[in-house]
């Protein structure tokens, strides 16, 4: 009897140890979504970098003709790409620079408040240094920004909007 019963105990463990149908299929499915996960499009350094590079132009232009809003809207759009780096791209030596550029940020959005074109004019500067000096830090100085001279995009108006009554 203790034969037949250590046996049926034996019978028992392994049958609870062998995976159900439900439980192959639900590992075969979460595999396939690491899999999927694995090759989907992360975006690389580059293209953020060329991101910012768009809207740091499009700050200037709208910041020199005094166009807040849209100054402002190209703040949180070089944020949001800032805060993208950090995500997708954390494993490059170069996101641990970014931080060179918080103080010139907090400068150029502060000139913005307060609708200063003369300080927006000198924290654009300093942004722009703060750019250079990251590039140089990171081993990119062959990439200076500077300030733009002509607008990225002849079809936009940086002008400031004056609503209708």
């Amino acid at each position: 009897m203790k034969i037949l019963s250590t046996i049926l105990f034996g019978v028992t463990i392994a049958a609870c140890q062998q995976p159900t149908s439900n439980e192959l299929q639900l590992q075969a499915r979460i595999d396939s979504l690491q899999q999927q996960l694995n090759n989907a499009y992360k975006p690389g350094l580059g293209e953020f970098m060329s991101s910012i590079q768009v809207h740091h132009a499009r700050l200037w232009f709208s910041g020199i003709n005094g166009n807040w809003p849209l100054a402002e809207f190209e703040m949180k759009e070089i944020s949001e790409a800032l805060d993208d780096i950090r995500q997708y791209n954390s494993d490059r030596p170069e996101t641990k620079h970014i931080h060179l550029l918080l103080p010139a940020l907090d400068s150029v959005e502060n000139a913005i408040s307060n609708k200063n074109i003369v300080s927006f004019k000198s924290s654009f500067t300093l942004l722009t240094n703060a750019c250079n000096n990251c590039h140089k830090e990171t081993e990119h100085s062959f990439n200076q920004i500077t300030i733009p001279t002509s607008p990225p995009f002849s079809n936009q108006s940086f002008k400031a909007f004056a609503p209708a009554n």
